[in-house]
C-alpha cells in the first residue's frame, strides 16, 4: 500500500508546525528563568543536604552539575525522579546532581521524597531566598551548571535521561 505524497507532505508539516508550538510554548515558560546566554554565575547559596552537609555555589566549579528544584508535593518533580536516578547513577561520575527542595513546610517531607522515590544524590534543603535568586516560579526547574560554575542551560517541566543527556553535553 502506497502512502499519498501529499498526504505524507501534510503529516511533515503538521508536525513541524506541532513542534514548533511545543518549542514556543517551553520558551515562554522559561523566559523568567536565569539567563544562559552569557553563561554568568550561578548565583550564590549556603544550603544543607539531608545528610547535614552544607553546600554552597563554590562547590558547583570543578564538574557540571545539574541543580534540580522540586517541591515534595509536585506530580511532575515526582515523575522526573526515576530519570534523575537513573541519570545520577549513568553519570554520576562526570555530572553531578544536586536536588534543592523548595515549598515545603517541614524537612521531614522532603525527607519522606528523596525516600520514596529512592534518591542517591544529595538533596538539598532549599529556602525562599534560594528559589527567588534562582527565579523559581514553576516545579520542576532545573539549571545545568559548568565546570566554571557557570549557568550554561536551564529549563522547567518532565525531565529525561536524554533530555538530560543533550543538554550536558560539551560541559
Amino acid at each position: 500500500m502506497a502512502i499519498d505524497r501529499a498526504r505524507l507532505k501534510r503529516l511533515a508539516i503538521e508536525l513541524l508546525v506541532f513542534a514548533a508550538i511545543v518549542a514556543g510554548i517551553q520558551a515562554w515558560r522559561a523566559r523568567d528563568l536565569l539567563p544562559t546566554d552569557e553563561r554568568t554565575a550561578a548565583p550564590a547559596f549556603e544550603l544543607v543536604d539531608l545528610d547535614g552537609k552544607s553546600w554552597s555555589a563554590a562547590d558547583l566549579a570543578g564538574k557540571p552539575t545539574v541543580l534540580y528544584f522540586f517541591a515534595p508535593w509536585c506530580a511532575v518533580c515526582a515523575a522526573s525522579s526515576p530519570q534523575l536516578r537513573w541519570f545520577h547513577r549513568w553519570r554520576g561520575d562526570d555530572v553531578r546532581v544536586l536536588m534543592v527542595g523548595l515549598d515545603y513546610a517541614a524537612p521531614t517531607e522532603v525527607r519522606e521524597y528523596a525516600t520514596k522515590h529512592e534518591l542517591t544524590m544529595p538533596v538539598l534543603l532549599g529556602t525562599p531566598d534560594t528559589g527567588a535568586a534562582y527565579r523559581i516560579h514553576g516545579y520542576p526547574t532545573y539549571y545545568v551548571i559548568d565546570a566554571q560554575g557557570r549557568i550554561a542551560r536551564r529549563d522547567l517541566g518532565l525531565s529525561t535521561v536524554a533530555g538530560l543527556w543533550l543538554r550536558t553535553l560539551g560541559l
